[in-house]
């Protein structure tokens, strides 16, 4: 039996809450092959692991990427017989309800994606397209029926695929899925790299938010402009960064570039959200495809599975989310206008991020030594309470109190390789950043 309340979309249609009202920032972890290469007992220390951590939510797929069709899970079992999505193998799915309720245990949700979207229009790689509008309809009616009561799940269609020509596929499967639970489920579309659900489907009424992924070509891509792309569309509807730059994956896929490391998923993380996004996913080049020895590696992975648990970035995520959750949550929205120095440099932006009253702004600064403007006279108080916090241990330095002038300016401190301000309207008297609940 679930516990977890279910997620619905907030009434201003820029967040995610909890049936109950309540917050909910979504801080993933990318676990794609989680329920087709590990075992109960280790798939369970995987989100031990992650729950440690303070992630609240696990990206995994039903029918994976990597031979999902034709190499079966730890247990011997393959998800479908003969190939037919209408003819599912239930001990297939009885393992995957198992691991389901165990993130559900230790107060985890699970983005739960249907198939990869290489079995609905191959592109590249992959496995052979079998899905068709009627056989995807009782796919997703089974998945619907099976999981009706596991309230800790979020619906992601696709799978590193465009949706272009297969649209209705995608729609049938989403219309399986609700009328076999007897109710609609959060539900999103995962696009390929440098990519927006949006190009495809902003106008179907199955997708209640619009998920990107920034990618892992660019050193420096500008997931922000993705993001504010998507956030000023209508009907308006929540988004996010589902698979910016992996740690420890290649450059571009090209060892010869070096490695994406904490610092460069940190700087993607901070700025999509700042942007607008109402959450973030991380990931790992190792966790996503599972990697040990008895695996064929993909894209180099330089760990196992299990020694990437624990690398850098995956410590420092829920940092964003205790910042995030220290301060008005609901009326956070993109706070560019207040800036008033523009560093065009993808390398030196600066995003910033407010609430609708004027009385907090962040302000992310991808380098120290960084000085920037900022316009401040629609904030209300008297005295601006200045800090700056730091992403990668979670700790706020109080800079002081000053009176609030029209035009500001800070330099973010040179010892950080990354940092945020946060300005505080001192009539607010809001707690040190990242203290939730103080």
């Amino acid at each position: 039996m679930s516990t977890l309340p279910r997620l619905r979309v907030s009434s201003n249609h820029r967040f995610l809450e909890t049936e109950l009202g309540e917050p909910f920032f979504w801080l993933g972890d990318t676990a794609w092959e989680l329920f087709h290469r590990l075992t109960f007992e280790e798939a369970v220390f995987y989100l031990d692991n992650r729950r440690a951590k303070g992630f609240n939510l696990i990206q995994a797929v039903a029918v994976p990427e990597l031979e999902g069709l034709s190499q079966a899970n730890r247990y011997g079992h393959l998800p479908f017989r003969n190939l037919d999505p209408t003819q599912p193998e239930d001990a297939y799915f009885d393992y995957i309800a198992q691991v389901i309720r165990a993130a559900d245990e230790r107060g985890l949700y699970v983005g739960l994606v249907t198939t990869w979207a290489d079995k609905v229009k191959r592109m590249w790689g992959g496995e052979q397209e079998i899905f068709n509008p009627q056989n995807a309809y009782a796919y997703g009616h089974y998945l619907g029926t099976r999981f009706a009561a596991d309230t800790n799940i979020i619906w992601i269609l696709g799978g590193d695929r465009s949706a272009e020509g297969v649209e209705e596929i995608w729609r049938a499967l989403a219309k399986g899925i609700d009328d076999g639970a007897g109710h609609h489920g959060l539900k999103t579309y995962h696009p390929f790299g440098e990519h927006s659900s949006s190009e495809w489907l902003h106008h179907e009424d199955w997708i209640d938010f619009h998920m990107i992924q920034s990618g892992h070509g660019r050193l420096c891509m500008p997931t922000w402009e993705m993001i504010a792309a998507d956030y000023k569309l209508h009907p308006v509807r929540p988004v996010l960064d589902g698979e910016p730059n992996y740690e420890d994956i290649p450059i571009g896929f090209n060892v010869r570039n070096g490695y994406f490391n904490d610092y460069h998923v940190r700087r993607q993380a901070y700025r999509s959200v700042f942007a607008g996004g109402f959450g973030v996913t991380y990931g790992h080049n190792s966790v996503w495809q599972m990697y040990d020895q008895r695996h064929q590696p993909v894209l180099d992975p330089l760990f196992t599975w299990r020694e990437a648990l624990d690398r850098p970035g995956a410590f420092q995520m829920v940092h964003l989310k205790n910042l995030m959750l220290s301060r008005p949550f609901f009326e956070r929205v993109p706070g560019q206008d207040l800036l008033l120095t523009e560093h065009t440099h993808p390398e030196q932006y600066i995003c910033v991020t407010r609430d609708q009253n004027f009385t907090y702004a962040m302000a992310y600064f991808p380098q120290g030594g960084l000085t920037a403007g900022f316009h401040l006279e629609p904030f209300l108080g008297s005295k601006v309470r200045v800090w700056w916090y730091d992403p990668c241990n979670g700790e706020a330095r109080l800079q002081g109190e000053e009176p609030i002038r029209r035009a500001m300016s800070f330099t973010s401190p040179s010892e950080m390789p990354d940092c945020v301000l946060i300005l505080d309207d001192a009539d607010a008297d809001y707690p040190p950043p990242g203290k939730v609940g103080a």
